[in-house]
C-alpha cells in the first residue's frame, strides 16, 4: 500500500489535469492522486476517467455534483484518504503553482523529519513568489501577517495551500466543525492544528503563478478569511474551538 495520497480540488482544470497528474506519477518517490471534481463544466473529470484505464492503482476520482468551495472538497478528500488508511496526505493544486517536485520535499519532512504538518511555504525565507503582480503579492504577505498577529501562530505562509499532514493530524480534527470553504479554510487548518499542539514546520518553495486556466480568487473569498481570522481566536478564547 502506497503511503501517501496528493488531493486535487478541481473545476474547469481541463488545461491542466493530465500533465499535473503524469507528472506527479513520474516523481521518484511514489504516490497516489485523488481528483475531487465538482462536475466541471469542461469535462476535467472525464479525463481523469481516461487517465484511469492507464493508471488503475494510482489514480482515484471523487466527483461532486456542483461547485461547493475549496475547503469542502479537501473535507470529503480527506475522509476518504483516512478511510483508506493513507499515512501522509496532501493539498496541491492542479494548476502548476505548486511545483510537483517539492511533494517530496514535504513528505521527508514528515516522514524522516519531526514536523506533523510541513507546509510549502512562499514566505519562510523572503517572498518566494514568480509572476503574480506586486498588489497580490502584498495581500497574500499581508494577509499571514495579519493572521499571525491575530491568532499569535508563529507561521510565515498561513494561506498557503501547498501542505502534507500526517493521517493522525487530520484524525484528531473534528472535520464536521471546519466551516470555511475558501482560503479561509487553510488558516482553520492551521489554527486548528497549532491549537492541538501539532509540530508545524515551513518548507522553503518558489510558488508560480498558473499559467493555463483561470484563479478561483473572489472578493467574498478574501472577506472570508479576513473575518474568519477573528471568529477562530474568539472561538478559541471562549474553548469552542
Amino acid at each position: 500500500m502506497n503511503d501517501g495520497i496528493v488531493i486535487i480540488p478541481t473545476y474547469n482544470e481541463i488545461e491542466n489535469i493530465e500533465t499535473i497528474i503524469r507528472t506527479v506519477l513520474s516523481l521518484h518517490k511514489p504516490f497516489h492522486i485523488l481528483i475531487v471534481d465538482d462536475n466541471s463544466p469542461d469535462k476535467t473529470a472525464a479525463k481523469v476517467v481516461q487517465l484511469q484505464n492507464e493508471f488503475p492503482n494510482q489514480l482515484f476520482l471523487e466527483s461532486r455534483d456542483k461547485k461547493s468551495g475549496l475547503g469542502t472538497a479537501y473535507v470529503h478528500g480527506f475522509r476518504w484518504a483516512l478511510a483508506n488508511k493513507y499515512n501522509y496526505i496532501f493539498e496541491m493544486d492542479a494548476d502548476f503553482s505548486h511545483n510537483p517536485n517539492d511533494l517530496e520535499k514535504l513528505y521527508d519532512c514528515c516522514h524522516f523529519g519531526h514536523a506533523d504538518v510541513a507546509i510549502g511555504s512562499r514566505y519562510v525565507t523572503g517572498v518566494n513568489v514568480v509572476n503574480w503582480p506586486l498588489s497580490r503579492v502584498l495581500l497574500s504577505y499581508l494577509a499571514s501577517v495579519y493572521v499571525r498577529m491575530i491568532t499569535g501562530m508563529k507561521i510565515h505562509d498561513a494561506t498557503a495551500g501547498f501542505m502534507c499532514y500526517k493521517k493522525e493530524v487530520l484524525e484528531s480534527i473534528n472535520l464536521d466543525k471546519i466551516k470555511f470553504i475558501g482560503y479561509a479554510f487553510q488558516i482553520e487548518m492551521k489554527y486548528r492544528t497549532y491549537a492541538k499542539n501539532f509540530n508545524i514546520v515551513e518548507v522553503p518553495i518558489i510558488f508560480t503563478d498558473r499559467a493555463k486556466g483561470q484563479s478561483k480568487m473572489s472578493s467574498s473569498i478574501i472577506k472570508e478569511a479576513v473575518f474568519g481570522v477573528i471568529s477562530l481566536r474568539i472561538k478559541k478564547f471562549f474553548n469552542r474551538l
